[in-house]
């Protein structure tokens, strides 16, 4: 049985991540300062701390046999909100961290590092930051590949569907804002539409960590199920959503990152395959959203810059 600290682990990855961890028969505990959550009720143990806090974090690193490291300020315009946050979370926790713990560690990087770029793109591939966030990710991995612990990196493609019984719905990933309007508006309008994503079901990050946790695996892998244009997507939300239309329409602003990855270094190397679709991540939104499961979608906490605004405001 391997200790496993999971750092972050009550956010929309942690949710289903720290299930299969425990399913797989690990002793789990979670550390999270619940950004976006008012409480934590799974049956799991949770120790409530902020990860720059460095005394409160370093008895939990002790114990663990490997650590899963989660946290971070995760998107473009939240990480824009405040920068020297951004920095101190996404960069400066893992010197904290290398310097405070020598064991395994398995961390959560982004494909977002790799821009605007032409072709299938490899880890091997040059980065093309266009954001704050992905130059934080750029430099946490150059902080955790420079250090001697045993060390994988998994860079994820943009995520979509539901976690766990217990985590938010994120409500700022493409497939899941576009499949809510389909459902609540009839009416899907997409800016643009040609930019390429790797698309990744949230729960498929599970799929590729939890196998990880005893292994020898070390080095960067790209992670995504499915390339297709923003589109593309839309046209597979309709087939899903019959009665909805899309907008093709012209924006001041739009997202400029446009990329497709290779996974399969993961597939080759780790034996990783996705075991959920685009369409399994669509039809799980439209039925909850239907069943008016989640009666208010645009509260602050669905979306990473509105939940930090927030905080900030307050």
């Amino acid at each position: 049985m391997t200790n496993v600290l999971i750092v972050g682990g009550a956010g929309y990855v942690g949710g289903f991540l720290t299930d299969l961890t425990v399913e797989s028969g690990h002793e789990v505990r979670v550390f999270d300062k619940l950004l976006y959550e008012d409480a934590y009720l799974k049956e799991v143990d949770f120790r409530f701390g902020d990860i720059l806090d460095r005394a409160a974090l370093k008895p939990h690193l002790d114990w663990a046999d490997t650590v899963v490291w989660l946290a971070a300020v995760v998107g473009d315009p939240a990480c824009a909100l405040n920068p020297e946050l951004t920095i101190n979370t996404n960069v400066n926790s893992l010197k904290n961290l290398v310097a405070d713990y020598s064991g395994r560690i398995i961390f959560l990087s982004t494909c977002s590092i790799y821009g605007a770029q032409s072709g299938l793109l490899t880890e091997e591939s040059p980065f093309d930051p266009l954001s704050l966030y992905a130059e934080s990710k750029i430099a946490a991995e150059k902080v955790l590949l420079a250090a001697p612990n045993e060390t994988l990196i998994f860079r994820l493609g943009t995520l979509f569907g539901l976690s766990d019984t217990y985590s938010r719905i994120r409500v700022d990933l493409v497939l899941n804002v576009l499949t809510i309007r389909a459902v609540q508006e009839g009416h899907m309008s997409v800016f643009g539409g040609q930019q390429y994503r790797p698309l990744l079901h949230v729960r498929d990050v599970a799929t590729a960590v939890v196998p990880q946790i005893d292994s020898k695996a070390t080095g960067v892998y790209n992670l995504h199920a499915e390339n297709m244009t923003i589109i593309q997507l839309a046209e597979r939300i309709k087939k899903l959503v019959p009665t909805s239309t899309i907008e093709i329409t012209e924006s001041s602003f739009q997202d400029a990152r446009n990329y497709m990855v290779s996974s399969e270094k993961a597939a080759s190397e780790l034996g990783f395959q996705p075991k959920w679709t685009v369409e399994d991540g669509i039809a799980e939104i439209r039925d909850t959203i239907s069943a008016k499961r989640i009666p208010k979608v645009n509260i602050p906490r669905f979306s990473n810059v509105a939940a930090l605004q927030s905080q900030f405001d307050n």
